[in-house]
Protein backbone atom coordinates (compact mmCIF):
# COMPACT_ATOMS: atom_id res chain seq x y z
CA UNK A 1 0.00 0.00 0.00
CA UNK A 2 2.96 2.35 0.41
CA UNK A 3 3.60 4.86 -2.33
CA UNK A 4 7.33 4.40 -1.66
CA UNK A 5 8.41 0.87 -0.82
CA UNK A 6 12.15 1.58 -0.99
CA UNK A 7 12.43 4.13 1.78
CA UNK A 8 10.81 4.53 5.17
CA UNK A 9 11.06 7.94 6.77
CA UNK A 10 12.12 8.36 10.39
CA UNK A 11 11.14 11.62 12.11
CA UNK A 12 12.61 11.79 15.63
CA UNK A 13 10.57 13.82 18.09
CA UNK A 14 12.61 16.32 20.05
CA UNK A 15 10.00 16.11 22.78
CA UNK A 16 12.35 13.44 24.17
CA UNK A 17 15.51 15.52 23.67
CA UNK A 18 17.49 17.55 26.19
CA UNK A 19 15.93 21.00 25.81
CA UNK A 20 18.91 22.72 27.41
CA UNK A 21 21.19 21.42 24.65
CA UNK A 22 18.74 21.45 21.77
CA UNK A 23 21.21 22.36 19.01
CA UNK A 24 23.52 19.44 19.85
CA UNK A 25 20.48 17.16 20.19
CA UNK A 26 19.44 18.13 16.66
CA UNK A 27 22.92 17.34 15.36
CA UNK A 28 22.68 13.86 16.90
CA UNK A 29 19.74 13.02 14.61
CA UNK A 30 21.24 14.35 11.38
CA UNK A 31 20.79 10.93 9.71
CA UNK A 32 17.00 11.14 10.13
CA UNK A 33 14.70 12.43 7.40
CA UNK A 34 12.96 15.23 9.30
CA UNK A 35 12.89 16.45 12.90
CA UNK A 36 9.41 16.22 14.41
CA UNK A 37 8.54 19.32 16.42
CA UNK A 38 5.52 19.01 18.70
CA UNK A 39 3.80 22.34 19.37
CA UNK A 40 1.33 22.10 22.27
CA UNK A 41 -0.68 25.04 23.57
CA UNK A 42 -2.05 23.84 26.91
CA UNK A 43 -5.52 24.19 25.41
CA UNK A 44 -6.03 21.69 22.60
CA UNK A 45 -3.91 19.31 24.69
CA UNK A 46 -3.09 19.61 28.41
CA UNK A 47 0.61 20.29 27.91
CA UNK A 48 2.76 23.22 26.81
CA UNK A 49 5.90 22.96 24.69
CA UNK A 50 7.38 25.16 21.97
CA UNK A 51 6.09 28.43 20.55
CA UNK A 52 7.08 30.41 17.47
CA UNK A 53 10.28 31.98 18.89
CA UNK A 54 11.76 28.58 19.79
CA UNK A 55 10.64 27.07 16.49
CA UNK A 56 12.38 29.89 14.61
CA UNK A 57 15.64 29.05 16.38
CA UNK A 58 15.20 25.33 15.71
CA UNK A 59 14.60 26.12 12.05
CA UNK A 60 17.78 28.21 11.96
CA UNK A 61 20.10 25.52 13.38
CA UNK A 62 18.54 22.18 12.40
CA UNK A 63 20.58 20.06 9.95
CA UNK A 64 17.38 18.42 8.66
CA UNK A 65 13.95 19.82 7.67
CA UNK A 66 11.26 20.53 10.25
CA UNK A 67 8.10 18.42 10.46
CA UNK A 68 5.73 20.54 12.55
CA UNK A 69 2.96 18.79 14.48
CA UNK A 70 0.58 21.45 15.73
CA UNK A 71 -1.45 20.24 18.71
CA UNK A 72 -3.06 23.65 19.04
CA UNK A 73 -6.51 25.20 18.90
CA UNK A 74 -7.49 27.60 16.10
CA UNK A 75 -5.15 26.02 13.57
CA UNK A 76 -6.72 28.11 10.81
CA UNK A 77 -5.16 31.20 12.36
CA UNK A 78 -1.80 29.89 13.55
CA UNK A 79 -0.71 27.05 11.22
CA UNK A 80 0.28 29.21 8.20
CA UNK A 81 2.78 31.08 10.35
CA UNK A 82 4.85 27.97 10.85
CA UNK A 83 5.04 27.49 7.08
CA UNK A 84 6.15 31.10 6.78
CA UNK A 85 8.99 30.39 9.25
CA UNK A 86 10.37 27.90 6.75
CA UNK A 87 9.15 24.59 8.15
CA UNK A 88 9.15 21.96 5.42
CA UNK A 89 5.97 20.26 6.65
CA UNK A 90 3.11 21.60 8.75
CA UNK A 91 0.53 19.21 10.19
CA UNK A 92 -2.61 20.50 11.90
CA UNK A 93 -5.32 18.50 13.64
CA UNK A 94 -8.59 17.82 11.88
CA UNK A 95 -10.33 18.56 15.18
CA UNK A 96 -8.83 22.08 15.36
CA UNK A 97 -9.84 23.54 12.00
CA UNK A 98 -13.09 24.74 10.47
CA UNK A 99 -11.91 24.18 6.89
CA UNK A 100 -9.08 21.65 6.51
CA UNK A 101 -8.93 21.92 2.73
CA UNK A 102 -8.62 25.70 2.72
CA UNK A 103 -5.95 25.54 5.42
CA UNK A 104 -3.98 22.87 3.57
CA UNK A 105 -4.11 24.92 0.38
CA UNK A 106 -2.83 27.97 2.24
CA UNK A 107 0.08 26.03 3.71
CA UNK A 108 0.94 24.65 0.29
CA UNK A 109 0.77 28.13 -1.26
CA UNK A 110 3.38 29.31 1.23
CA UNK A 111 5.64 26.46 0.17
CA UNK A 112 5.37 23.80 2.88
CA UNK A 113 3.91 20.31 2.78
CA UNK A 114 0.44 20.21 4.35
CA UNK A 115 -0.53 17.42 6.71
CA UNK A 116 -3.68 16.56 8.61
CA UNK A 117 -3.65 14.66 11.91
CA UNK A 118 -6.39 12.43 13.31
CA UNK A 119 -6.72 11.72 17.02
CA UNK A 120 -7.49 8.09 18.00
CA UNK A 121 -11.18 8.87 18.39
CA UNK A 122 -11.49 10.68 15.05
CA UNK A 123 -12.99 8.73 12.16
CA UNK A 124 -11.00 8.81 8.92
CA UNK A 125 -14.08 8.44 6.69
CA UNK A 126 -14.85 12.18 6.23
CA UNK A 127 -11.31 12.80 4.96
CA UNK A 128 -10.73 9.88 2.60
CA UNK A 129 -12.10 11.63 -0.49
CA UNK A 130 -10.10 14.74 0.42
CA UNK A 131 -6.71 13.01 0.49
CA UNK A 132 -5.39 14.67 -2.71
CA UNK A 133 -5.56 17.98 -0.80
CA UNK A 134 -2.92 16.79 1.67
CA UNK A 135 0.73 15.81 1.43
CA UNK A 136 0.54 13.70 4.59
CA UNK A 137 -1.98 12.12 6.93
CA UNK A 138 -0.90 11.54 10.52
CA UNK A 139 -2.76 8.77 12.32
CA UNK A 140 -2.12 9.20 16.04
CA UNK A 141 -1.24 5.92 17.74
CA UNK A 142 -1.54 7.51 21.19
CA UNK A 143 -3.66 10.31 22.60
CA UNK A 144 -1.88 13.55 21.70
CA UNK A 145 -0.33 15.67 24.40
CA UNK A 146 2.27 13.52 26.15
CA UNK A 147 5.34 11.53 25.17
CA UNK A 148 6.17 8.00 26.28
CA UNK A 149 2.70 6.48 25.86
CA UNK A 150 1.97 2.89 24.85
CA UNK A 151 1.43 2.16 21.14
CA UNK A 152 -2.26 1.68 20.27
CA UNK A 153 -2.32 -1.30 17.92
CA UNK A 154 -6.07 -0.90 17.51
CA UNK A 155 -5.35 2.14 15.31
CA UNK A 156 -3.94 -0.12 12.56
CA UNK A 157 -7.31 -0.58 10.81
CA UNK A 158 -7.45 3.21 10.43
CA UNK A 159 -3.91 3.21 8.99
CA UNK A 160 -4.94 0.50 6.53
CA UNK A 161 -8.07 2.43 5.61
CA UNK A 162 -6.07 5.56 4.78
CA UNK A 163 -3.45 3.52 2.91
CA UNK A 164 -6.13 1.87 0.77
CA UNK A 165 -7.72 5.24 0.00
CA UNK A 166 -4.32 6.62 -0.97
CA UNK A 167 -3.84 3.75 -3.39
CA UNK A 168 -7.31 4.30 -4.83
CA UNK A 169 -6.52 7.98 -5.43
CA UNK A 170 -3.12 7.08 -6.90
CA UNK A 171 -1.36 9.86 -5.03
CA UNK A 172 2.10 10.28 -3.52
CA UNK A 173 0.92 11.07 -0.01
CA UNK A 174 2.89 10.20 3.11
CA UNK A 175 1.18 8.21 5.85
CA UNK A 176 2.60 8.98 9.27
CA UNK A 177 2.13 7.36 12.67
CA UNK A 178 3.05 8.99 15.96
CA UNK A 179 3.01 7.45 19.42
CA UNK A 180 4.71 4.47 20.99
CA UNK A 181 6.87 3.78 17.93
CA UNK A 182 9.87 1.53 18.70
CA UNK A 183 11.75 -1.32 17.04
CA UNK A 184 9.04 -3.60 18.47
CA UNK A 185 6.06 -1.69 17.04
CA UNK A 186 7.31 0.02 13.89
CA UNK A 187 6.91 -3.17 11.84
CA UNK A 188 3.24 -3.41 12.81
CA UNK A 189 2.61 0.10 11.51
CA UNK A 190 4.69 -0.47 8.36
CA UNK A 191 2.72 -3.61 7.53
CA UNK A 192 -0.50 -1.62 7.87
CA UNK A 193 0.76 0.87 5.26
CA UNK A 194 2.54 3.60 7.21
CA UNK A 195 5.75 4.95 5.67
CA UNK A 196 6.64 7.85 7.96
CA UNK A 197 7.35 7.23 11.64
CA UNK A 198 7.67 9.57 14.61
CA UNK A 199 9.79 8.20 17.45
CA UNK A 200 10.89 10.01 20.58
CA UNK A 201 12.17 7.94 23.48
CA UNK A 202 13.05 5.10 21.08
CA UNK A 203 15.59 7.44 19.45
CA UNK A 204 16.98 9.42 22.35
CA UNK A 205 17.40 6.53 24.80
CA UNK A 206 20.79 5.43 23.51
CA UNK A 207 22.81 6.57 20.50
CA UNK A 208 20.26 8.45 18.34
CA UNK A 209 22.10 7.81 15.07
CA UNK A 210 22.19 4.06 15.69
CA UNK A 211 18.59 3.99 16.89
CA UNK A 212 17.41 5.78 13.75
CA UNK A 213 19.20 3.21 11.59
CA UNK A 214 17.64 0.36 13.57
CA UNK A 215 14.15 1.82 13.25
CA UNK A 216 14.53 2.36 9.51
CA UNK A 217 15.77 -1.21 9.01
CA UNK A 218 12.88 -2.60 11.05
CA UNK A 219 10.37 -0.60 9.03
CA UNK A 220 11.87 -1.66 5.71
CA UNK A 221 11.74 -5.30 6.80
CA UNK A 222 7.97 -5.03 7.21
CA UNK A 223 7.05 -2.66 4.39
CA UNK A 224 3.62 -3.29 2.95
CA UNK A 225 4.04 -3.57 -0.82
CA UNK A 226 0.46 -4.51 -1.64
Amino acid sequence: MNSDTTHQRIHPSILSADFVNLQSELERIANADFVHVDVMDNHFVPNLTFGPPVVERIQAVSPIPLDMHLMISNADKWAPGYAEMGAASVTFHAEATDNPVALARRIREIGARAGIALKPGTDADPYLELLPEFDMVLVMTVEPGFGGQKFMADMMPKVKQVAQARKRHGIDMWLQVDGGISVDTIGIAAEAGADTFVAGSAVYKGDPSARIAELRAAALAHTCAA
